[in-house]
């Protein structure tokens, strides 16, 4: 008999990546490049989402 599975809540925005690195394409200077840390607005950073039925409730 096949078992199932919990699926996890991936946030829909950022497909559970939910941090990222971005090069503005500047030189610091030691030589690296100049980067910026980015979160998705949805998830807050956790790449995780909330179930619809606990974010209705609060209304």
């Amino acid at each position: 008999m096949a078992q199932h599975t919990p699926t996890a809540r991936i946030c829909r925005a950022c497909d559970g990546f939910a941090a990222v690195a971005i090069t503005t394409g500047t030189r610091l200077p030691d030589g690296s490049r100049a980067t910026l840390r980015v979160t998705c607005p949805t998830c807050k950073g956790t790449g995780r989402s909330v179930p619809t039925a606990l974010v209705r409730a609060g209304r």
